[in-house]
C-alpha cells in the first residue's frame, strides 16, 4: 500500500510538472544529465529527433536507467506514465518520448538553435574598358589572382574592405568589394549601391625576398627559356638573358621578386598576351622629357615562371611592328639589340653598350643556338 500511494504522488509531480512545462528554463543541455527511470510495457523506441517519425537508433527495457540531458517539444505521446508533448533528449543526443519516463529531477529546456539569417547582398555590375577585371583572394593588387570577371558581369557584393589603391574604368578607390563566393575585385570597376563594410578583412600579402643567384646561377636558370624564346619568335638568346639581367638587376627587383616580370612589360588595356597569368597595379614614377614627374598606376604583367616571362619577352617584340627591322638580324645579336634600341625601347644613350657588354662579358653570345 505505500508502495502504490508513493508511486502515484510521484505520478501526480509528474503530470504536474508536464503541464508546466516540466519547470523547465531556457539553457543549454547540462553535460551531466538527469537520472531517468523507464517505464514501459515491453521496449521504448530511442530515436534521432523528438518525433515518432523520425529514425529508430535503439531501443531501452522497462526499469533501464536513463542518463536526461534537457527537454524539447514534440508530437504528442500517450505513455504509460503520461500523455505529453515533451520529449527528452538523452546525453547520448537521441530523444526518447517523456510519456515513458519517470524522474524527480528537474529537466532544462534544450538551448534553441539560432536561426540562420539569409546573407544580404548588394547587386553590382562591372565596367570595365581595360578588359577582364582581375579578382583576388584579398584586397590588393598583391593578392593572389583567384579568377577574372567581364564588363557587365552581375555579381553579388557581400562587403567592403580598405586596399590598394587602384584607377579603374569607374574611379579611382581603395575599396574593394568582397563578392558572395569570398573573392575581391576593386570598386574603382564597380556599379553598385552603397556596400557595408567588412568585419575583417586578410591582411596584405608580405613582399617575398628577391632571391639571391649569383650571376652563373642567374644565367644557368635563365637559359632555357631565352633559346625557346629564339625557337618561337627568333629573338637572340644572348639579347634576351642580357637585357634581363640589366633591367631586372640579376632578378633582385620587385617586378621578378613578386610577379617574376623581368623586362618591365605592361598590361595593355588589360590585355597581357599568351605567356602571362595576368596583370599587377603598381604606383610609379613616371617623368616628362622636361624633366617633370608624377607618380602614377600602371599595371604590369605577372608570370608563374622565369621561363614564361623570357619567351613573352619574344613575343612582345616580335607583335610589336615597330621593332620589325630588328628581326632583320636575328642571326646577329649586336645589331639586333641596336635595332630595338632605335625603336624605341629604352631612351638611355648608353642602352646599347651596356647590353653588349653584358653579352661579352659573361659569354652570352655562347647561348645563341644557331651557332
Amino acid at each position: 500500500m505505500r508502495h502504490t500511494t508513493r508511486r502515484l504522488l510521484t505520478g501526480a509531480v509528474l503530470v504536474l510538472a508536464a503541464g508546466g512545462g516540466l519547470g523547465m528554463s531556457p539553457g543549454a543541455a547540462y553535460a551531466a544529465g538527469r537520472s531517468a527511470t523507464i517505464d514501459v510495457s515491453g521496449d521504448l523506441k530511442i530515436r534521432s529527433a523528438p518525433s515518432t517519425a523520425a529514425k529508430v537508433v535503439g531501443t531501452v527495457k522497462d526499469g533501464t536507467k536513463v542518463s536526461i540531458a534537457c527537454a524539447v517539444t514534440g508530437p504528442s505521446v500517450s505513455g504509460k506514465v503520461r500523455t505529453t508533448k515533451v520529449w527528452d533528449r538523452l546525453t547520448s543526443g537521441a530523444y526518447i518520448a517523456h510519456g515513458y519516463v519517470r524522474t524527480s529531477a528537474k529537466i532544462p529546456a534544450c538551448a534553441v538553435p539560432a536561426k540562420k539569417t539569409t546573407p544580404v547582398y548588394v547587386t553590382g555590375t562591372v565596367r570595365t574598358t581595360d578588359g577582364a577585371v582581375n579578382t583576388r583572394t584579398g584586397p590588393y593588387t598583391s593578392s593572389a589572382v583567384a579568377g577574372t570577371l567581364a564588363n557587365n558581369t552581375i555579381v553579388k557584393i557581400d562587403c567592403a574592405a580598405q586596399g590598394s589603391s587602384v584607377a579603374g574604368t569607374v574611379r579611382t578607390s581603395a575599396q574593394w568589394d568582397r563578392l558572395a563566393d569570398g573573392r575581391y575585385v576593386s570598386h574603382a570597376y564597380m556599379l553598385s549601391g552603397t556596400v557595408k563594410a567588412c568585419a575583417a578583412a586578410p591582411a596584405a600579402p608580405t613582399t617575398p625576398a628577391a632571391p639571391v643567384l649569383t650571376p652563373e646561377q642567374f644565367i644557368k636558370a635563365a637559359v632555357p627559356g631565352a633559346q625557346q624564346g629564339w625557337r618561337d619568335y627568333g629573338v637572340p638568346p644572348s639579347v634576351t638573358i642580357a637585357q634581363a639581367i640589366l633591367e631586372s638587376g640579376w632578378g633582385r627587383s620587385g617586378l621578378s621578386a613578386v610577379d617574376k616580370n623581368y623586362f618591365g612589360i605592361k598590361c595593355q588595356n588589360g590585355a597581357y598576351g599568351p605567356h602571362a597569368t595576368g596583370c599587377h597595379v603598381y604606383k610609379t614614377t613616371e617623368c616628362t622629357k622636361a624633366g617633370k614627374c608624377f607618380e602614377m598606376n600602371d599595371a604590369f604583367r605577372t608570370y608563374s615562371s622565369m621561363a614564361r616571362s623570357f619567351r613573352d619577352h619574344g613575343h612582345f617584340l616580335k607583335a610589336n611592328k615597330r621593332y620589325a627591322p630588328a628581326f632583320a638580324y636575328t642571326r646577329n645579336a649586336d645589331k639586333f639589340i641596336e635595332q630595338v634600341w632605335k625603336a624605341g625601347y629604352a631612351t638611355d644613350p648608353k642602352y646599347v653598350p651596356k647590353v653588349t657588354g653584358i653579352m661579352a662579358t659573361y659569354r652570352l653570345y655562347q647561348y645563341d643556338t644557331w651557332k
